[in-house]
């Protein structure tokens, strides 16, 4: 049995995410936990996120989880969902401008076209970019479910793995050796967001 260690940072429901980690992996250990002995014990790691980008650095500061988090983002399987996607990058245009943990070179930037429904929220179509062991079983362009009103803008297009269109191309998959990360939120998106997490507790 391996453990799953969910960062729980006191911002969101994590509680999905967990829920639903234990229906696809019912044999493992799935912990929601801000304890930095327990994430680094762990086999793999997951960083959900949701709510400001401001507010999520505070608390992991507060949390004392910064520095866990980098290491855990080189030394073991580590997923990012949603504000973990962007809490990864150098900078954010949230909040007046807000350093990340830059684990990834890139920035978050705001939505601007003022035709679009801020936040983008419901279904959208991921176009797989690279063929990743996460995207087994996964259909290129399912859809999966998004609640943002920022953007990954990445420096090192070879990160990316997934891309989605609204009002123009965003990233929304990223991997680095053993890091995955998602803007929208497979815990939400059906049979297709399941298979990508199954595919994660599975992933060498």
């Amino acid at each position: 049995m391996q453990t799953i260690a969910i960062v729980d940072y006191g911002m969101g429901n994590v509680r999905s995410v967990q829920k639903a980690l234990e229906f696809v992996a019912p044999n493992d250990h799935c912990v929601l936990t801000n304890d930095s002995q327990i994430i680094n014990d762990s086999d793999r790691v997951v960083f959900p996120g949701q709510g400001a980008m401001g507010a999520c650095m505070e608390a992991l500061q507060e949390n004392n989880l910064i520095e866990v988090i980098k290491v855990a983002s080189k030394e073991k399987p580590f997923l990012g969902i949603c504000l973990g996607l962007q809490l990864l990058f150098d900078h954010s245009e949230e909040n007046n401008g807000t350093d990340g943990l830059s684990i990834i070179p890139g920035e978050v930037l705001k939505f601007k076209n003022n035709e679009l429904k801020i936040p983008h929220m419901g279904w959208n179509e991921v176009r797989q970019i690279r063929n990743h062991p996460l995207w087994n079983n996964i259909d290129d362009n399912s859809r999966f479910y998004s609640v943002h009103s920022y953007f990954v803008k990445e420096i090192d297009s070879s990160c990316v793995t997934g891309t989605t269109n609204y009002g123009e191309n965003f990233t929304s998959a990223i991997a680095k050796d053993k890091l995955f990360a998602v803007q929208f939120h497979p815990e939400k998106s059906q049979n297709d967001g399941l298979q990508l997490l199954k595919n994660f507790t599975n992933w060498a």
